[in-house]
This record gives structure tokens, sequence and C-alpha cells, in this order.
């Protein structure tokens, strides 16, 4: 199994999750190989940017080129010397700047058979069958038939210690699930991972400042008001209506709004 973070440079929950992994007793039964990448993009990580010097996004750039961009030869060096030895990888993300994603798993169940088993072992509040993306790491690793599963929480460069502290344990709890490490004794039984086919963004009307109403995790029905859009002296005010009913797994964290601008992410 690999475990890798960072794949963005500003996407540090991921590095954080690693590190406590491997401190964790429970590692002791280790059965099998556990590789663990807490930085792929050492460039982006050291400049606190989500890209590569170039400006390139590295989770675009997959299977890469020895003889390619900085980003198409980090790609291929990734492929072959970590992925192509493994049978099972976790790759950790955040949301983009200014956006905050709530806890959740992210995979194609299409993909693999075994991929909603692998996914519910995780115990993230929300499955999210995502399709893939052409030259992302997943797209790649299907080829080496290596499933592959993205955890998404928290925000860039910030730590977000309820989602860092979600994902050692659902990284440990899938581990238990591939035969990794022996049976752990659960305190109490973890609640089901909410599945969901599909998620749309509910955009700004307006350019102004947001006022947010429903915070992440909450469920929304259609038609409900997640906030409001107005100018710094209130006098035009826009209602954000849910023009569907789901959960909302991301947002915008930013009150700065320009019109269009995606604020709300709902399953």
């Amino acid at each position: 199994l690999f475990v890798s973070a960072a794949i963005h440079g500003d996407e540090i929950n991921g590095v954080e999750i690693i590190r406590r992994l491997l401190h964790t007793k429970a590692l002791e039964g280790l059965r099998g190989t556990l590789i663990a990448v807490p930085v792929v993009n050492v460039f982006g990580f050291n400049n606190k940017s989500r890209y590569l010097p170039d400006r390139r996004d590295l989770n675009r750039c997959f299977p890469g080129s020895e003889r390619g961009s900085l980003a198409g030869q980090i790609a291929r060096l990734f492929i072959d010397n970590i992925v192509s030895h493994c049978t099972h990888g976790i790759d950790l993300h955040t949301a983009a700047a200014g956006r905050s994603n709530l806890p959740q798993i992210r995979t194609d169940l299409e993909d693999n058979p075994g991929m909603l088993e692998m996914a519910q072992a995780f115990h993230s509040p929300v499955i999210l069958n995502a399709p893939i993306r052409d030259g992302s790491l997943r797209s790649v690793a299907r080829e080496y038939n290596v499933p592959v599963m993205l955890y998404e929480a928290g925000e860039a460069l910030r730590f977000d210690e309820i989602p860092i502290r979600a994902g050692v344990r659902g990284v440990l709890s899938t581990m238990r699930h591939l035969g990794m490490l022996p049976p752990g004794k659960l305190r109490k039984a973890p609640s089901a991972s909410l599945l969901s086919h599909g998620s749309k963004w509910v955009r700004a009307p307006q350019s102004g400042i947001l006022r947010v109403l429903k915070s992440m995790g909450k469920y929304v029905n259609e038609g409900d008001i997640l906030g409001y859009v107005a100018d710094p002296f209130g006098t035009t005010e826009e209602i954000i209506h849910s023009h569907l009913s789901g959960i909302i797994i991301g947002r915008s964290t930013l009150p700065l709004v320009h019109e269009g601008e995606a604020l709300f992410h709902i399953a």
C-alpha cells in the first residue's frame, strides 16, 4: 500500500497524517509493505504553492516522461518507483486555496469491484463516486491495476485537527480491511458512510460579501437558503438558494465573492 500526500504542494494535512501514521504503535503488527510518501511535490511544498515552479498541476501530468517537463519527470519517477510496486493506494488531499472540504473519500466505484468495500473501510462521512480525470494519478494507477482512492479534507496551507485525526484512523482502518494489520478493538461502531453518485456547486448570484447560513456537513433540501451575498452597505442583497437536495461537502471560506464563483459543493 502506498500512502501519498502533497501532490499539490499547499495541501499539507496529508503530510501530518503520514507523520502520525508512521508513529502509531499499530504498525508494530504490520503485514505486507507500507510505502509512505509525505511530500510528492517538494517544489510546491517548499514554495507554499499548489503548483510546480512552471505553474503545472502535477496531478494532471501523469504518467509523465523521463525527458519531459519538471512535472512530467516527477510524475514518471512516482509511477516507476512507487505505484508500479504496489497493489493499493491512498492519496491525501485538501480543498484548493480559499475553500474547505468535509472529510470524504473520492473514488471511481465502477473502476474496481472491491473499491466500494475499501472506501467504506475508511469510515469517512461521505464517499463520492468521482470519475477519473485524464492525467491524474488515479488514471494511470488504473493501468497498473492499482486501485487508488482520494481522501479530501480541510483547507490548503492549514493543519485541520479533526480531518487529520480522521485521516489517520481511516488509513489504519483501511489497512485492517486489506489484512495488513490485525483487527482493532473498537470503542464504538463507526457510522456508515453516506454514498453519493454525484455533486454540484451552487454559485454566487452576484458579486459582494458572503454571509453563510448552512455549515459544512449540513443536509439541505432544494430551495433552502444557504446564505446571502450583499454589497458592503447591504443595499443590494441576493439570497443563495440550494438548487438540489443533499449534504454540503465543501464551501468557499472567503467572504469576498464574485458573480458565478463556486460557493457551496453539494453531494
